[in-house]
C-alpha cells in the first residue's frame, strides 16, 4: 500500500516493501513506480525497497514550473532524509539514472551504493531519435500516465512538454564531474540498447572512480538483471 509525504512543494507518492538495508528505486521518464513491479518481489527479499513517484509522474502531481533533473535530485535527497531517515542505496533506471547520479554527487553521504541502469550523464548521450516519441508511444503514455495521475490523461501533454525540454537540455555533467561520487557504483546496460551508444556508457563507467560495469547480453533499454544488482548491493565494500 502506498503513502504520501510532503517534500517541499511536492506531495510525493511512494510504496515500501521488504526489510533490510534501504534501497530506493528511481523509475524511467513518463513512467512511475509501477515500472518496477516485476522486480520488487526479488529485491524485497533482501532490502527495504522504496519506490517514489517523482514530481509529475504517477500518483505524484505535477507542480507549476519546469521539471528538471536537479529538482528531482533535490526531491530524492529530501526523500532520503525525511522518509528513509538516512543513507540508502539508489537504483536509477533510464531517466531515473541521472536523478540518482545528481543526488549522489550532491550528497554522497546519503548514498551507500549507486546503480545506474540504461542512463546518461549528458543529454548528448542519447542516440539520435531516442527521445522523440512517435504517435503510438505518445498514445500509450497518455493512457498509462493518465490512469493514475491526479491530473488525468488531459494533463499529459503539459508534462510531456516539460520532459521534452529537459531531455534536450539536461543533464550537462562532464566525465570530470563524475569523480564527485567516490562510493561503489554499478553501471548496467543492455548490449542491444538502441537508445544509448555504448561509448557513452563506457565513459560513465570510466568517470566514476569506484565503478563496476555490467553489459547484459540480449537485452534492450528496459532490462535490469536483479541477480547482478543484489550481488553488487550485498557484497562487502572490500570485495567490491
Amino acid at each position: 500500500m502506498g503513502s504520501y509525504v510532503q517534500l517541499g512543494e511536492v506531495r510525493t507518492w511512494y510504496e515500501e516493501d521488504g526489510d533490510g538495508r534501504p534501497l530506493v528505486l528511481l523509475h524511467p521518464g513518463a513512467a512511475d513506480s509501477r515500472a518496477f513491479e516485476v522486480i520488487v518481489p526479488g529485491l524485497a527479499g533482501h532490502f527495504r525497497v522504496f519506490r517514489p513517484d517523482r514530481r509529475g509522474h504517477g500518483r505524484t502531481p505535477d507542480v507549476d514550473g519546469p521539471i528538471t533533473y536537479e529538482l528531482m535530485a533535490q526531491d530524492t535527497i529530501a526523500f532520503l532524509e525525511q522518509v528513509v531517515g538516512g543513507p540508502a542505496s539508489l537504483l536509477g533506471h533510464s531517466d531515473g539514472a541521472p536523478v540518482a547520479l545528481l543526488a549522489a554527487l550532491e550528497r554522497p553521504d546519503l548514498v551507500r551504493k549507486l546503480v545506474l541502469s540504461a542512463g546518461v550523464f549528458h543529454h548528448d548521450g542519447w542516440a539520435p531519435g531516442a527521445i522523440d516519441l512517435d504517435d503510438e508511444t505518445i498514445a500509450f503514455f497518455t493512457d498509462y500516465w493518465g490512469a493514475v495521475a491526479p491530473g488525468g490523461p488531459d494533463h499529459f501533454p503539459v508534462v510531456k512538454a516539460k520532459l521534452d525540454r529537459m531531455h534536450r537540455e539536461e543533464p550537462t555533467l562532464t566525465v570530470a564531474d563524475l569523480a564527485g561520487y567516490p562510493g561503489p557504483a554499478l553501471v548496467m546496460v543492455g548490449d542491444s540498447d538502441e537508445e544509448i551508444p555504448m561509448e557513452h556508457t563506457l565513459a560513465l563507467h570510466r568517470g566514476l572512480p569506484n565503478a563496476q560495469l555490467a553489459v547484459l547480453p540480449g537485452t534492450g533499454h528496459g532490462g535490469i538483471d536483479t541477480r547482478i544488482v543484489i550481488k553488487f548491493l550485498t557484497e562487502r565494500a572490500e570485495d567490491a
